[in-house]
């Protein structure tokens, strides 16, 4: 049985949205991040499939593949792991090792094969409805000293009770934390 892990950079008040360009304290490069890019590193070697929903999907298959200078891995991590993708309306994903999954039960049974990790990350809808389904194990949340006070949150209004346990607190040189919950 394979462990699903939602894996988000979330603010300090809870919002995953990153369209209001909050994310990357110490993204200008003066701050050293190689403590945090030895972490990712370490996430990618514990996955073996990606999960994301259609419109993260698309925006990252617009993207990533045509990196060529990518020092951090990313790049050649999403373009060799297997990519499943949960959408009704995706027909042909156009990006090497991509599944399309067509509903939540096609994910509880990749769940039950074997395997290593599946990492969800982004995809706000599908994480809302992986959380209210009860398929996920695990949170890893990277926390930016930042609040925005508005933008979509990883537990929204509505959202279903979860009683977490930390497993894991790390904080980085950059003033990003990482908080491991388990559920």
């Amino acid at each position: 049985m394979r462990d699903l892990v939602v894996t988000e950079n979330i603010t300090v008040d809870g919002v995953i949205d990153a369209s209001e360009g909050w994310f990357g304290p110490g993204d200008d490069g003066e701050v050293d991040q190689s403590d945090l890019l030895a972490a990712l590193k370490l996430q990618r070697e514990a996955a073996d499939g990606f999960l994301v929903g259609r419109q993260t999907f698309e925006d990252m298959r617009g993207f990533w593949p045509h990196q060529t200078d990518d020092q951090t891995g990313i790049s050649d991590y999403l373009n060799q792991v297997t990519k499943y993708v949960v959408s009704t309306t995706l027909q042909d994903p156009d990006w090497e090792h991509s599944v399309v999954l067509r509903d939540l039960a096609a994910v509880a049974a990749l769940k039950d094969q074997p395997g290593k990790d599946i990492v969800a990350t982004g995809s706000i809808k599908l994480v809302h409805s992986l959380a209210a389904a009860g398929l996920v194990d695990e949170y890893r949340l990277f926390v930016y000293p930042v609040v925005l006070g508005k933008g979509e949150r990883l537990f929204a209004d509505g959202s279903p009770r979860a009683n977490l346990r930390l497993v894991e607190s790390l904080p980085f040189r950059s003033g990003v934390t990482l908080l491991r919950y388990r559920s």
